[in-house]
């Protein structure tokens, strides 16, 4: 998630409003405005219309390979602002030679409707289409890349994916198991929410809680990454994840502030392997990752 302010917002509004039934578009905290486009970054883009299966106008950006493309990238973003300011976790894979398609759930910049559970799924499966019957991508490996609340939603769609013989992987930074549990978490922060944490951790989406989803990933490939130091999404969750899945996986502890992953080099270098080691026809799904 992108701001600990969003995430005390969000058990304020349980709070004060009484909704403590699967109010699930409290996890989401959009921006409409674009700060910028990518060629402000100095990279090639295309504008991508997309159409949910509930008819909802969906926005993304396609951001082409430097050179000959060694795979396409779906990338999911956390709960606030939108693609214009998460552009940063992923502006270096293009000239990696890696194609990515950010994903605007409803709601958030150019996209319309509202962000709630379940309805934010049916925007990733029309973004997961696009990316597997584009010619861009014709033939292509594909992954799909999530950071904090976008890596919690990727493992649950995913579950749904596992029959798409060209996704070779997943990369998880700073999921978290349950909605419960998140809401829990922050309530336990602040003096007044702190008596009300049980009855609030019982808001939100259990029917798409990650940990459950990740069991159902069989082979997929998983890299793990998350910090210690990280103060939004406890640290624990890291491995309480890793040892839900039944397949290959890659447990990466990095330090600095949430979803700073890819500021470090040595994370860029780590998530470069995965894909160079999953990515090809044979290696797909079955490759070790050590």
């Amino acid at each position: 998630m992108k701001k600990n302010s969003a995430l005390y917002r969000l058990v304020l509004v349980f709070l004060f409003t009484g909704t403590l039934n699967a109010c699930s578009d409290l996890f989401f905290f959009p921006s409409r405005q674009l700060i910028q486009t990518p060629d402000n970054l100095g990279l090639a883009y295309q504008d991508i219309e997309l159409r949910a299966a509930d008819a909802t106008a969906l926005h993304a950006w396609f951001l082409p390979a430097v050179g000959k493309p060694r795979g396409s990238i779906l990338f999911l973003h956390g709960n606030a602002e939108n693609i214009s300011t998460h552009i940063y976790n992923v502006r270096w894979l293009p000239a990696a030679g890696y194609q990515v398609l950010l994903l605007d759930y409803r709601g958030f910049g150019r996209s319309s409707g509202s962000p709630s559970l379940p309805d934010v799924f049916l925007d990733i499966d029309a973004a997961m289409n696009w990316l597997s019957e584009t010619p861009e991508a014709s033939g292509q490996a594909l992954y799909i890349l999530g950071q904090s609340l976008g890596a919690s939603l990727m493992l649950h769609a995913a579950s749904q994916y596992t029959n798409n013989t060209r996704l070779c992987g997943l990369v998880s930074d700073a999921a978290f198991t349950r909605y419960g549990e998140i809401v829990r978490h922050v309530a336990n922060q602040a003096w007044l929410t702190w008596p009300v944490q049980y009855p609030l951790s019982l808001a939100g989406g259990r029917a798409y809680d990650p940990v459950d989803a990740v069991a159902r990933l069989g082979s997929l490939p998983i890299l793990f990454f998350h910090s210690a130091d990280d103060q939004i999404i406890p640290f624990i969750y890291l491995d309480q994840l890793i040892a839900m899945h039944p397949g290959l996986s890659k447990r990466v502890v990095t330090s600095g502030p949430h979803t700073a992953t890819f500021n470090q080099i040595e994370n860029r270098e780590i998530l470069l392997r995965f894909l160079v080691r999953t990515g090809s026809p044979d290696a797909c799904k079955q490759n070790p990752l050590n």
